[in-house]
Parts: structure tokens; sequence; C-alpha cells
């Protein structure tokens, strides 16, 4: 049984909190938040109480720390963290920028304490059905990728900090989406993009669309709306969102020199012959993915982690990649150019 605590009592750190007390090989040792409501919310989960983080750890002393705090408090508890000892699963983004994700990399491995990042797709059947299919050469080399993620948030979710620099739809949702490409795809070059606020006219963008270079020669293309209707997002396709309705079907496409696959509907489309081309036929095949469910997924790779049976599959500096590639995008929108992920690694001192 693995003594966890968790950081962080808002909406994806209540759901952390029901995770682990439904998990056979966790216990829930305390929450630490400074608002009356967590302390509360901490009552009824039966677990103690703690505003202050260093009082709480000197007297919990867990296995494991999961932090669900805002994202400019991730550093200085990811890092309070790993001077005690103690593995943490970091919420997306693992920082606020990247100097702040460097200096959690840069202490992760130092000490070798472990830092999972909360990129829980990875964790996803579907996504993980679209790496095995790949890694085990049924597309060839990769080709191009297409996708979209495109819903549309209701007016009450957008609260001040939503409406301002690091609230947009790139940074709660597009993340998501590069860590994935990153991970089926392979590192990512460059990219080019367009943003708009024009349907709210917030000072965040709402809709983006992006043109991206892989490091391995393929080219994606990407759209992201938080104002569109439409079933297009890992959110509805998946089935494994939290907060979503199940709409099975394809947001995410992948095309290699001998076959192409459907993401999350798992479709892969070949020809019958090895030889064939575009005038042949094509040959439609079913990759249905295990039934397991992502975010207790996820939670078991945590504890393995805590155990020393497994290194983060999304680590420190994994999340430090997704976060520069997605800022990237953000300034590829301001300045109209294409931008490199290295450059932004540059500018923050991270290309170590």
């Amino acid at each position: 049984m693995k003594r966890l605590a968790l950081v962080g009592a808002g909406l994806i750190g209540r759901e952390h909190a029901a995770l682990i007390a439904a998990h056979p090989g966790a216990s829930l040792e305390a929450i630490c938040d400074p608002s009356p409501e967590a302390a509360e919310f901490a009552r009824r989960m039966g677990a103690p109480f703690h505003a202050d983080l260093q009082s709480m750890l000197d007297a919990t002393r867990p296995d494991g720390v999961i932090v669900a705090l805002p994202n400019q408090l991730h550093e200085p508890v990811a890092l309070a963290c790993i001077e005690r000892g103690l593995p943490c699963l970091v919420e997306k983004p693992v920082a606020d920028t990247i100097e702040a994700a460097f200096a959690i990399v840069q202490a992760s491995e130092r000490t070798g304490v472990p830092v999972l990042v909360g990129h829980q797709r990875r964790h996803s059947p579907d996504i993980r059905a679209a790496k095995s299919t790949i890694d085990e050469g049924a597309l060839g080399p990769l080709v191009a990728v297409n996708g979209m993620t495109l819903f549309d948030k209701p007016d009450g979710y957008f609260v001040d900090w939503r409406r301002k620099a690091g609230g947009g739809v790139l940074l709660i949702n597009l993340i998501h989406d590069i860590d994935v490409l990153r991970w089926l795809v392979g590192e990512i070059e460059s990219v080019r993009a367009f943003t708009s606020s024009a349907v709210r006219g917030f000072e965040v963008e709402d809709t983006a669309s992006l043109a991206i270079r892989f490091e391995n020669g393929a080219l994606g293309t990407f759209v992201i709306s938080d104002a569109a209707v439409s079933p297009w997002a890992w959110e509805y396709t998946s089935g494994q969102a939290l907060y979503h309705p199940t709409q099975p079907g394809a947001c995410l496409f992948l095309a290699g020199r001998k076959a192409s696959l459907s993401v999350s509907d798992l479709y892969l489309w070949r020809h019958d012959k090895p030889d064939g081309d575009w005038q042949d036929p094509l040959l439609r095949e079913h990759r249905a993915p295990e039934r397991s469910r992502t975010y207790v997924n996820q939670l078991d790779h945590f504890l393995d982690v805590i155990g020393g049976d497994a290194a983060p599959l999304t680590s420190a500096r994994d999340g430090m990649l997704t976060l520069a590639a997605t800022l990237a995008v953000a300034r590829a929108g301001r300045e109209n150019r294409s931008v490199t992920v290295a450059e932004m690694l540059a500018e923050a001192g991270a290309l170590s």
C-alpha cells in the first residue's frame, strides 16, 4: 500500500483524491490546499488537512505526492518533493515556463527522484494501441499526420484567469495533443501557426491552426478550438474523459508508407498486396483496444514509479519538451513565422 499526499484540491485534484480512495494499492494520507473549501473536502474524504506544504510533508511523510496546483506553483512544490526524495506526479503542464520546467528536470535528473507529468493520454487504451501499431512497423515510416480538437466550452468556464495569457486553448488543451504527437510521431522540430481570439475577443486565443515539421521528416497539421461544436476531439472519441460524453469516431489520422491509422476508432487501412498503389483497393482492419481506464492506468503507473518498478512514462524532461513545443505554437502565432523547439529551449538555457 502506497501512502499518497495530494497538493491542490481543485477540479482535477478532487478527481485524483477519488481515484486514490478507490484504489486497492493506495491510501490518501493528506490533502494540502490553503482554501476553506479544501478543508471541508478533506473532511469528507476522511483525510488530514494541511494549509502548508512543509508541515504536511513533515507530518505525513508520504511515499509519493500528487501536485494539482495552478501552473505557476508546480516548480516550488515539485522541488520541495524532490529535495525530500519523494516521487511526484505533477499535473500538466509541468510548469508555467520552460525555465521553471528545466529547474525541475535538473533536480530530478541530478537526484534520481522521479517526476511523472500528468499527460494522461499516454495511458489511454486507444493511444497505447496506436503506439504499439506504429512501433511494430505496421504503418511503415510515417509521412503525414492530421488531427483536430474541436469543442464548445460554456461561457461560465471562462473565469478571470482563463481569459488571460496562459489560460487559453493552447496551454490548457493543445498541450495534450502536442504530447501525443511527440509520443506517436516523434520529436517536433518546428511549427508555424495562426491563432485567433475572434470568437470571444479575450486576451487569449480560442482557435488555432498549425503546421508541424517533425525531426524524422514527417509533416503534420492540426486545428484546435474551444468555440466550435463538433464530435472531433479525444475527449469524445476515446470515451476516456472524466467530464464529457462519448462520441465514437476519429480525431487523429496517421499516414505511413505501408498503411494509415485513425484514432480513436483504430481502423488500419492498407493494400492487400505489398506493391499496391493508389489505383488498388484498400483493406480495413479494426485494432480494438483493451478496456482499461486512462486515469486508473496513470495511477497504477505512478505507484509503480514510486516502487521503483517503472521509469516515468512522461518524465520531467518529456514534460518540458511538450511545454516548449506548445509555447512555440503560441510564439509562431504572435510573430507570424516558423519557430523551432530548439530556439525555445536555448532562450531558456535548457538545451543541456
